[in-house]
């Protein structure tokens, strides 16, 4: 079974994490193959979201609800959301993103490294220059698509999907 590349989104309560995950699901899902995990504490709130607002097919969407601090799901206890990632990868074997959204959260909050090879996070613009200082950072506005392309580079080069697009294509053959 391929694992496919596995994006977490953070970012505190409100600060656009869904929309900003449908917006990827809308711009790569022509792209890639794609499914989406959600976290909430007692609700599929956010996953019953990108259903209505056909981010992608309901059968690659999975609202997982922690019953507790979304923190522990994402970071110290990822077990819940490694399986809802399993399951997508069997039932769709050609998966080539999963994005595993996190409940509201802390700007400090990070992912398991076993749930997520690439990490974003969503945050205000104050909030952006006090964590990162000088380091880089990118602004999106989901409205206007405007910073979304930079996004997008990030996951396909980070990610190396253009790298293993071109590897499955050679897969079998010889390159002469």
């Amino acid at each position: 079974m391929k694992q496919p590349l596995r994006v977490g989104i953070g970012g505190p309560v409100g600060s656009g994490k869904t929309a900003l995950t449908l917006s990827l699901c809308r711009r790569l899902r022509e792209r890639y193959e794609l499914a989406v995990v959600t976290n909430e504490i007692y609700t599929e709130e956010d996953a019953q979201f990108l259903v209505r607002n056909d981010a992608l097919p309901p059968e690659r969407i999975i609202g997982v609800e922690t019953g507790g601090c979304p923190h522990t799901a994402i970071r110290e206890d990822a077990s819940i959301n490694l399986e809802a990632v399993d399951r997508l990868a069997k039932r769709f074997g050609n998966l080539d993103i999963v994005f595993v959204e996190s409940g509201g959260d802390n700007l400090a909050a990070t992912f398991s490294p076993e749930l997520s090879d690439l990490t974003l996070y969503v945050v205000m613009d104050r909030d952006a220059r006090k964590m990162r200082g000088e380091r880089p950072f990118v602004f999106t506005n989901l409205k206007t698509g405007q910073g979304l392309d930079t996004v997008v580079r990030f996951i396909d080069e980070y990610g190396m999907l253009a790298v293993t697009k071109a590897a499955a294509r050679w897969n079998g053959r010889s390159p002469g």
